[in-house]
């Protein structure tokens, strides 16, 4: 764990992680001129604009909450159903909220808000900006540094499945206060949030800048709510605040045993968006962050469990719909539009990390290149994944299909988010250990921790049969497809660079047998910086001509979320009008190659886009039939994916015009 300040500014990680994301190959890293400039032209930084700390913590509570501030909707009322419900006694109602008070207080509270958020990567957060801090991409095979990235990376894969489930179940659980209202509604409430969810995915293609002003004020709103709720019931039996005491949670624990432990996995649910909320980090800040929980989240979160706990107690009838029991019958239809809202917002939280996590994948080298559109110039952080988006609609509506309900789907929730809380424990040491902190204060506080996890993430192993398997089968899948393509990128470069020649002999054997020059640029896409590109020998064997100047480009991707401009260019140049140009990129940015070359002119490199060739690979995968069946299901695989990402062309944003590909057939 990270147990002081940790300003990730004073750590130098410039020359860690480097991935050339057109090939996979990682080139060494030297000193180069570096372009400065004034201005970070598509870096992005939010956190330049975020303005007043009380403004800024109201926009959190509409992105960073909105997945645990949902979370009243469904989870305590889910302790009492389901194949291992317990009965809605004095001594299990004091129980179970004595649980739920202790895990916010403790996970929340005590091990995200004060500590993990100290874990930053120059100010991002989130299960893979923790793994690029411990810079693993060229950690040895069977080595801690590459099994800590394994198990990062398949941390993330599962955050694919929660992605999935939260929309779904956080809808479905709103819509179903219409039941509540009036038994009549029951056929519908499938329908209405099938709907919905449609809605949502339908509109992410154009992005969420104008609605997303409103976000923050309607979760202030529901947060409130919440809160006044709980408080009305609260006031009318104040015993249920005895919960307050832990001694409540052990008894129930000491008292149940086996089931007590399997309802943990229920309880786990009030905690879900504990991992949404250090993901968001890099959006809002961490002190904004903090003082929307401390301020209002957590308030108003414990007076609604504790208005629900109440409620139950002087009901027992209750426990089916707690939530919506709080609530007048005059206020049943408002609260059901209100809650609504809050889940449409927690869903969407979810999605946009979603594109957020793929964005990060793709630039790390972990998955296949893909459309990213940005939905808003101003703000970096908003994308759109086309691919990602219709996959994670046509799950989402499948999983409510499937399972009908909000009960039926809390089987399936929390295993992914469990499983993602134990190695983001694991990772946070392993990070406190390599910025040299106290190891027994770093030891101290994961031991304190990691039990609380592990009996977290035990609870919900009991849910498998119930529908958990369903987050780690997509897990498996994405992590395969992750391991896929890294190995299968590393393969093509080795068998790419058996037909290369170092630049330096090339260019000495240019000067001596000079070829036709011909006017403008061409820039050669490459990740070999000390060798002569395939393309360009391939050019050259066809065309036996060369521009009177020409770019070698390589794009790395750092293990910093960002790279400014003033750092992001770094030139060196040749002899014989060859210019050598590395640019580099955070794993939150997407690459720009026009952008790249206007900063090429503060080293007086002028380039004009009128007169520029941009020479860009296109290698054809013919899997091998003389190789094992295993490795030809891998072959094919990765030709598949391969052949479906995106091409350079769109990817580097270059002017589709001005591109020449140049093609061959590998065998793999």
């Amino acid at each position: 764990m990270i147990p002081g300040p940790a300003k990730v500014a004073d750590h130098d990680h410039r020359v860690g992680h480097e991935r050339a994301v057109d090939t996979g190959v990682s080139p060494v890293t030297d000193d180069r001129k570096t372009a400065r400039s004034d201005s970070d032209d598509d870096s992005g930084r939010d956190a330049d604009k975020r303005g007043p700390l009380f403004v800024t913590a109201i926009a959190a509570l509409g992105v960073v909450y909105g997945d645990i501030g949902t979370s009243p909707l469904y989870a305590l009322k889910q302790c009492f159903q389901g194949p291992y419900a317990i009965a809605p006694t004095v001594e299990n109602v004091l129980g179970i909220l004595s649980l739920i008070v202790w895990s916010l207080i403790l996970v929340v509270s005590v091990k995200y808000l004060v500590f993990v958020l100290r874990a930053n990567n120059r100010g991002e957060g989130g299960i893979i900006a923790l793994v690029a801090l411990l810079n693993p991409w060229h950690a040895a095979p069977g080595s801690r540094r590459r099994l800590l990235m394994l198990s990062g990376l398949f941390g993330a894969a599962l955050l694919y499945g929660d992605g999935t489930i939260t929309p779904a179940i956080s809808i479905l659980s709103a819509i179903e206060g219409l039941q509540v209202a009036t038994p009549a509604f029951a056929p519908y409430v499938l329908p209405i949030a099938i709907a919905i969810l449609v809605g949502l995915f339908a509109v992410q293609r154009h992005g969420t800048s104008r609605i997303g002003t409103f976000f923050g004020p309607v979760m202030l709103v529901w947060f409130v709510t919440l809160g006044a709720l709980g408080l009305l019931q609260v006031i009318r039996s104040p015993h249920v605040l005895a919960a307050v005491d832990p001694t409540y949670a052990a008894g129930f624990l000491i008292a149940n045993r086996l089931i007590a432990f399997i309802v943990l996995g229920t309880v786990f649910l009030v905690v879900t968006g504990a991992e949404t909320l250090y993901a968001d980090m890099g959006h809002f800040g961490r002190q904004p962050i903090q003082l929307g929980w401390f301020a209002v989240a957590l308030p108003a979160l414990l007076l609604n469990y504790f208005g629900q706990g109440s409620l139950v107690l002087d009901d027992p009838g209750a426990v089916t719909h707690p939530f919506y029991g709080l609530a007048a019958d005059w206020a049943l239809y408002p609260l059901v539009i209100l809650a609504t809202a809050a889940t449409v917002i927690a869903s969407q939280a979810v999605i946009s990390g979603a594109f957020s996590l793929t964005r990060q994948a793709v630039q790390l080298g972990q998955l296949p290149r893909m459309r990213i559109l940005q939905t808003d110039s101003e703000h970096f952080g908003r994308i759109y994944i086309p691919a990602v988006n219709w996959m994670l609609m046509l799950a989402s509506i499948a999983l409510m299909l499937a399972f009908k309900s909000s009960t039926g789907l809390a089987g399936a929730y929390g295993l992914a988010v469990s499983t993602d809380t134990v190695i983001t424990t694991m990772l946070a040491f392993f990070v406190a250990i390599r910025w040299k902190f106290n190891p027994f204060l770093a030891a101290a506080l994961t031991l304190m921790f990691l039990p609380i996890d592990l009996a977290f993430f035990g609870a919900n192993l009991f849910k498998i049969a119930d529908g958990g398997w369903y987050p780690l089968v997509v897990a498996a899948t994405v992590f395969t497809v992750m391991g896929v393509w890294r190995s299968g990128l590393a393969r093509l470069g080795m068998l790419t660079h058996d037909k290369r020649e170092p630049l330096d002999d090339f260019l000495v054997a240019r000067s001596k047998k000079p070829l036709p020059r011909i006017s403008g640029t061409a820039v050669f896409m490459t990740s070999a910086r000390a060798e002569t590109p395939a393309l360009l020998l391939h050019h050259l064997e066809h065309n036996r001509v060369l521009h009177e100047r020409v770019l070698l480009m390589t794009i790395l991707t750092d293990d910093k979320p960002r790279v400014p401009s003033v750092e992001r260019i770094e030139w060196e140049e040749l002899t014989l009008g060859f210019h050598r140009i590395v640019v580099r990129y955070g794993f939150m940015q997407s690459p720009n190659v026009p952008v790249a070359l206007r900063l090429c002119q503060r080293f007086g490199l002028e380039v004009d886009p009128a007169t520029v060739t941009f020479y860009v690979g296109h290698e054809e995968i013919i899997p091998s039939r003389t190789t094992t069946l295993w490795n030809q299901w891998h072959a094919l695989l990765f030709a598949f994916m391969w052949r479906n990402a995106t091409r350079a062309t769109a990817y580097y944003k270059l002017p589709p015009d001005r591109v020449v590909a140049i093609g061959q057939q590998v065998e793999m």
